[in-house]
């Protein structure tokens, strides 16, 4: 990108319970990221968060002594008119949709979560035909800005970004930086000595190798994480990896993976929460409503701690570093969702992937791993990917028939009858959501 004095970032959902952590990160970059102008966008439904987000960003920058200009609107071309960055961290139908994603599912005893299974279909249905409004307004507003993509399922909705449009847009996701911190705690050493070689999709990728202050401890780590606490999210249960498991994949899975291997024990437990506490969802409603609460303060000038509690560790350090990267051309590693061009020679060229990449003025270009991917890698990474293919094209043209092949193929569902009757549900519940689909 091209080097200026100032910069504007807009954030879409910036009502969102989030953007404390954007606030403060920029704060807290400012001398090498001159963020001048940043316009914080919503939708009407969300005009009062946006509100009282606002007012606590006013504060905290103000408490600073930042040179950031904060201004709040429902005018999502306004916001994007000019801008260096967009970030996007919307969630479409807000956390009543999310509910629903989440209870569909279990309804016929299939996984529920936001982003992976049925619900992260949903949830891609609803979000995709947004992200490209976006895109075309970008496209026209902001041809040369970056558009930097938070909202899940974060790697189908990148991929529709990249294939549908013109925008130079990157995929963003907190669980690398967030398992990155998590192995420095284990070894008792900070972040900076920490490297990890990371491939995949977004919430399916394996750590394929982990170097410590310069030595590769790939393998005593897999035998040492066999049985440990602590290496999840803060919405993933942390049940613990098998031994015997880890050491014949050779790799670290990802958080999300417990869905995939423990889907028995992951079902269990959330068909056991939905009777106490609910899904996720209504977790997430309680935490949010304790957040706004504490964001009304008008002695608040700070992100609180209590922001920690909603699983977005570490968002603001992904967003700025990413963006301060490309501002001054670093050409460092980072962690990200691109478009594979060739690199993972058994996926689609189009397809995003989430792998190292390096990071410069003009985006980020991925890096050819180190290890070769095996089959017991490759098979469930080609079998998600296909269904995320078509999830995409469903979700773009409104079409039914590859809406219900996704379904069919995900192995959360994986039977032509349940996805048939999990698609009508989806289809009813978010009707409003789906104009897509009802020509």
């Amino acid at each position: 990108m091209a080097r200026k004095e100032q910069l504007k970032v807009a954030v879409i959902g910036g009502g969102s319970s989030y953007t404390p952590e954007l606030v403060e990160g920029l704060i807290k970059r400012g001398a090498e990221l001159p963020v001048k102008e940043l316009y914080l966008v919503d939708v009407e439904a969300g005009r009062e968060k946006l509100e009282i987000v606002g007012a606590l960003a006013r504060r905290m920058v103000e408490k600073a002594g930042a040179d950031i200009r904060i201004h709040l609107t429902l005018d999502r071309k306004e916001a994007i008119r000019g801008a260096d960055f967009v970030t996007t961290q919307l969630r479409v139908g807000q956390l009543e949709a999310r509910g629903r994603d989440e209870r569909i599912p279990l309804k016929y005893g299939c996984i529920g979560q936001e982003t992976t299974g049925a619900g992260g279909f949903a949830k891609a249905l609803r979000t995709i035909p947004v992200i490209l409004g976006i895109c075309r307004e970008m496209e026209e507003l902001a041809p040369e800005a970056f558009l930097l993509n938070f909202t899940n399922p974060a790697g189908i909705v990148t991929e529709a970004a990249l294939k549908y449009s013109r925008v130079r847009t990157i995929g963003l996701c907190n669980l690398p930086i967030g398992l990155r911190m998590q192995i420095a705690e284990f070894y008792g050493v900070d972040a900076s000595k920490v490297q990890l070689e990371m491939v995949g999709i977004n919430h399916l990728n394996w750590t394929t190798k982990i170097v410590v202050d310069g030595s590769d401890v790939t393998a005593s780590f897999l035998a040492k994480a066999a049985g440990a606490k602590g290496l999840t999210m803060k919405n993933i249960s942390d049940l613990e990896w098998d031994g015997d498991f880890l050491r014949s994949l050779g790799a670290l899975p990802c958080s999300y993976h417990r869905y995939y291997y423990m889907r028995d024990e992951m079902l269990a437990e959330q068909l056991e929460d939905l009777k106490t506490e609910g899904t996720r969802a209504d977790v997430v409603k309680r935490v949010e409503a304790e957040l706004f609460e504490l964001y009304k303060d008008p002695d608040l000038a700070i992100k609180p701690p209590q922001l920690e509690q909603r699983g977005g560790a570490y968002y603001s350090e992904v967003a700025v570093n990413l963006m301060s990267s490309i501002y001054n051309d670093r050409k460092d590693i980072q962690t990200v969702n691109v478009r594979n061009g060739g690199l993972l020679p058994f996926l689609p060229d189009d397809a995003s992937i989430e792998v190292n990449c390096v990071v410069d003025a003009e985006g980020a270009h991925p890096v050819q791993p180190s290890n070769l991917v095996g089959p017991e890698i490759r098979g469930l990474m080609q079998l998600v990917k296909a269904y995320e293919e078509l999830t995409v094209e469903a979700a773009a043209h409104g079409d039914r028939d590859k809406a219900l092949q996704a379904l069919a193929l995900h192995p959360l569902v994986g039977t032509a009858d349940l996805a048939r009757s999990i698609l009508m549900d989806i289809l009813e519940e978010n009707k409003p959501y789906l104009p897509q689909f009802q020509s």
